[in-house]
């Protein structure tokens, strides 16, 4: 098989990158996988950044993490509610959770992702997340007030989609 070309820069080139990002989506995507169903590792909760913070999503909750698509504004609407985007032939809301809970707005930079909603919520709606740090095993983090905090003594909060879409403020996008 044979490797990828690198730049002379010692990084990894384009193709590498994308082979490198599929890999990573193909794992993640086995691993959400067998956390729906109980088999395999106990891993149930995305790590995911929004805003300065951290965020634990149940993964029975979330659906596809892509790239950020291009998104169409919807004229009159909160600032939070960034407009539709098509995502495998689907429109979906695209929300801008740090600016909904009164952060700045999330910049859409190399390590964003859009996560969707799972279909069981029944909301076609999409979170703009500024990272995603992969899959965390809440069980194994230390409760502190209403966050978990992990080996490296980093801070979460949980984030209950289900409860946000039951949010009458999050319903209503319009001015």
């Amino acid at each position: 098989m044979d490797t990828p070309q690198r730049q002379e820069t010692g990084r990894p080139d384009a193709s590498e990158r994308r082979s490198r990002l599929r890999q990573y989506q193909t794992q993640l995507l086995a691993r959400m996988q067998a956390a729906r169903t109980g088999t395999g590792a106990h891993v149930n909760q995305l790590g995911v950044g929004i805003g300065d913070e951290r965020y634990l999503i149940d993964l029975t909750a979330a659906g596809e993490i892509v790239s950020v698509a291009p998104v169409t504004v919807v004229p009159l609407t909160q600032a939070w509610y960034l407009g539709l985007a098509n995502i495998r032939g689907s429109l979906v809301g695209v929300i801008d959770l740090a600016r909904y809970v009164g952060m700045k707005e999330t910049a859409i930079g190399a390590e964003a992702r859009l996560v969707t909603f799972a279909p069981a919520l029944g909301f076609n709606c999409a979170l703009l997340v500024a990272r995603v740090y992969g899959l965390r095993h809440a069980a194994g983090m230390t409760p502190h007030g209403a966050q978990l905090v992990d080996a490296d003594q980093q801070a979460w909060t949980p984030l209950d989609l289900a409860a946000l879409v039951r949010d009458e403020r999050f319903l209503h996008v319009g001015l």
